[in-house]
């Protein structure tokens, strides 16, 4: 079984890279907060020209799997993806196939 680990940058690349997918810029005009919640779980926040989306936890797994597809060149679809909260390395996408 391979392994891969997209560390907190990797991560907040992967969610800027489906938000500008589907809002029309470039990856780069976008900025991305990641948070951790006990109750709602992992989440984000994502935002172009001032104006502000939520990206909760299914939505996280979408953007890494665009993200393994598009620009991993790795399939997605058999990937098994699990978030991680590390103290040191914050957000972590631990992927298995």
């Amino acid at each position: 079984m391979e392994k891969i680990t997209l560390l907190e940058q990797e991560v907040i690349n992967a969610l800027c890279y489906f938000h500008a997918k589907f809002k029309h810029v470039e990856p780069t005009d976008v900025e991305v907060e990641l948070k951790y919640d006990d109750a709602a779980g992992y989440t984000a926040e994502a935002y172009v020209n001032g104006q502000m989306d939520f990206y909760n936890t299914v939505n996280f797994i979408t953007a890494i799997r665009l993200y393994l597809d598009e620009k991993l060149n790795r399939d997605s679809i058999s990937a098994r993806i699990m978030l991680e909260l590390h103290d040191d390395e914050g957000i972590v996408a631990k992927i298995e196939w």
